[in-house]
């Protein structure tokens, strides 16, 4: 069983949040996880996801240009995603600075993948799915964690 988290990070803040998540997701058993940066993953390692976690620092609002751009050269691998558990993460630099629009436009790529969606835990915020504004603090690295767990339970159950 395998879980993809997918980033992209220009300030590093959304790569601590991801690496949280991954830490989180590869506390369950039988569960590969790997940790991938947008210029980094294969439409393969993309395919391949049992489970994907895709985030992103807040953009006018939406996901970055560059994760977008895998979303779309990936297309082509869409009817290998239908049924695989999804999940959106996000990071800004203000407050009220767009995370929850940024997590709905990826969760609507997710969902054109024909994936399943999940939130964050109720443990967690119970929403969208984890976000932060700037660094993330222990809070927000715990619900990353959290959010990590979830996807990679749910890929245990649907997947074993």
């Amino acid at each position: 069983m395998n879980v993809l988290v997918l980033y992209y990070s220009k300030g590093g803040n959304t790569r601590k949040l991801a690496e949280s998540i991954a830490e989180g997701a590869g506390e369950v058993e039988g569960v590969d996880v790997r940790l991938r940066h947008t210029r980094d993953v294969t439409q393969e390692e993309f395919a391949a996801a049992d489970g994907l976690i895709v985030g992103s620092p807040v953009y006018f609002g939406t996901m970055a240009a560059q994760l977008k751009k895998n979303l779309d050269e990936f297309i082509g691998v869409r009817k290998k995603m239908e049924n695989k558990v999804g999940a959106a993460f996000a990071t800004s630099g203000d407050l009220s600075g767009g995370k929850e629009t940024t997590m709905m436009s990826i969760i609507q790529a997710l969902l054109i993948y024909g994936m399943i969606i999940v939130g964050d835990p109720l443990a967690a915020t119970g929403h969208y799915g984890t976000a932060c504004v700037g660094e993330p603090d222990a809070a927000a690295r715990e619900n990353g964690r959290k959010l990590g767990r979830r996807v990679a339970e749910l890929v245990g159950r649907l997947f074993q």
